[in-house]
């Protein structure tokens, strides 16, 4: 099955419910511009609450940093909890490999050919845990670091996933296109974050959520 990722989440509460909704990684933003960014120790309650009540059937939990030093990448997986860190911005190879296998790198690529360069460049360091994304793919965008609502292209993304294990396919997707593009892609996952907001940022909506989880399944028949 397509795995689903849940980005953005800010409280226990709406954490719990993107997770017994079916969401398999549920992300959690570290970067301070972001409407959705939330401090460790608040990311704590969410992580201790969720595993308290879940147990083994927990969602991996995932943090979400843009150009952050190595020290700070550590020191919030241990305070918050954390199973994995997806990198957001510019950060090299290098820097997911000091992470020994918890790093997702997330790439916005312009064009096919830029794409396989990426994927050389980050491919090596992939996760080996089959629960996590090889690598991500979102919308290119020359000054945000996703979350812009656009859609990847086609192109871009089936290239990236004839090199990638398992692909997580991000940019724009919502209850109403993320059928068509699992159909056209047939990615490992599909990872949203506004898609299944209402006016608020960080606070998921419910029926949006089981929305998007059942045009999931709709666009794998």
């Amino acid at each position: 099955m397509t795995r689903i990722k849940i980005c953005g989440v800010t409280t226990l509460y709406n954490a719990l419910l993107c997770a017994e909704a079916g969401a398999d990684l549920l992300g959690l933003n570290f970067y301070p511009p972001s409407p959705r960014y939330i401090t460790p120790q608040a990311a704590r309650s969410i992580t201790d609450g969720l595993r308290a009540a879940l147990n083994n059937h927990c969602p991996l939990l995932v943090g979400v940093f843009v150009n952050a030093s190595v020290v700070e990448l550590r020191q919030t997986i241990n305070a918050a909890g954390l199973d994995a860190v997806q990198l957001s911005g510019d950060e090299s190879g290098d820097m997911l490999a000091v992470l020994n296998g918890r790093g997702i790198k997330a790439i916005r690529p312009r064009d096919p050919a830029e794409a396989c360069d990426l994927a050389g460049c980050y491919l090596p360091y992939a996760p080996a845990d089959q629960r996590l994304p090889s690598l991500l793919v979102d919308a290119y965008h020359k000054q945000l670091y996703g979350g812009t609502g656009e859609q990847a292209s086609l192109d871009v993304a089936l290239a990236v996933k004839a090199l990638a294990p398992r692909l997580l396919l991000a940019g724009g997707l919502n209850p109403d296109n993320v059928a068509d593009r699992v159909r056209a892609i047939r990615p490992w996952g599909v990872d949203v974050a506004s898609g299944v907001e209402g006016d608020t940022p960080g606070l998921k909506d419910p029926a949006r959520v089981r929305a998007f989880i059942e045009a999931v399944r709709a666009g794998e028949a």
